[in-house]
């Protein structure tokens, strides 16, 4: 406990649990919506907005913040009105943000920026103004899932029927395209952006196997989120490996070990 003395630690704690708020309420809209791919799409994306970032000289995670939102809105845009398939349009994306990312990178001025905090995770590069980021984005996130929980709840299992009922479901899936770049970007520096797209849907598929119903899943998918990220970073701190991966590997095992508690409860 004598971690908890530690000021990178307290940060790295507190920006954890709003970061779990986000990505469990974030990441049950995608696994009902099935938009995995999509998340995976933006959050390699948002690479290109890191490099373009350093190469401009201006703050790294703001830069991919708007490289975010404008590829998860470019993948919408080519898919809905110009016929690209949807897949095609990911994979573009997700290309183009790597290689603009590598490219800005190398033609940086002066030392090549440290990027493995980017890509991995590093509890030690979570500050002040991360944790405000990722607080107001989860208080956002709350309001949201409250105010329109029915027509976002409509519009991730059926959006036909949606739309028969006179949702709106073209605006609550910009909204939502909107807070999966915003999480995305909100969770890089803890997750990096290698691992993030898992902590998006592991611990929503473990709260699947205790409930169907999406409020339960937002709620389980947070409680799983925030043990694995605890866990995580307990771990990564004495192993001294990066935290993105700690966490993952932490939330992996606790969803096999479900998944296997499930399967022989389910033979008995």
């Amino acid at each position: 406990m004598g971690l908890l003395q530690y000021t990178f630690f307290q940060h790295a704690l507190l920006g954890s649990l709003f970061i779990c708020i986000a990505c469990g309420i974030v990441g049950s809209y995608i696994v009902a919506r099935r938009l995995v791919f999509i998340s995976g799409g933006i959050t390699h994306a948002s690479f290109g907005g890191l490099g373009l970032g350093f190469y401009l000289g201006m703050n790294p995670i703001l830069s991919a913040l708007l490289f975010a939102v404008a590829s998860a809105f470019g993948v919408e845009w080519l898919s809905k009105k110009q016929g690209v398939r949807e897949d095609s349009a990911i994979a573009a994306f997700w290309a183009l943000g790597m290689a603009l990312g590598v490219i800005c990178i190398f033609m940086t001025p002066g030392y090549t920026p440290n990027i493995s905090a980017y890509l991995f995770g590093n509890i030690l590069t979570i500050t002040l103004s991360d944790i405000w980021f990722a607080g107001i984005l989860a208080v956002l996130l709350i309001l949201i899932f409250i105010l329109f929980y029915k027509p976002i709840l409509y519009t991730a299992f059926d959006r036909e029927f949606a739309q028969t009922q006179g949702v709106k479901t073209g605006w609550i899936e910009h909204l939502m395209m909107l807070a999966i770049a915003v999480s995305i970007v909100a969770s890089i520096r803890l997750i990096g952006i290698m691992l993030l797209m898992s902590s998006l849907t592991v611990p929503q598929m473990t709260a699947n196997l205790f409930t169907s119903r999406l409020k339960k899943i937002i709620l389980y998918a947070v409680l799983i989120g925030t043990a694995g990220c605890i866990s995580g970073l307990f771990l990564s701190y004495y192993l001294n490996v990066p935290s993105g991966a700690a966490i993952i590997f932490v939330q992996v095992l606790f969803f096999l070990f479900c998944k296997t508690l499930y399967f022989f409860v389910k033979r008995q």
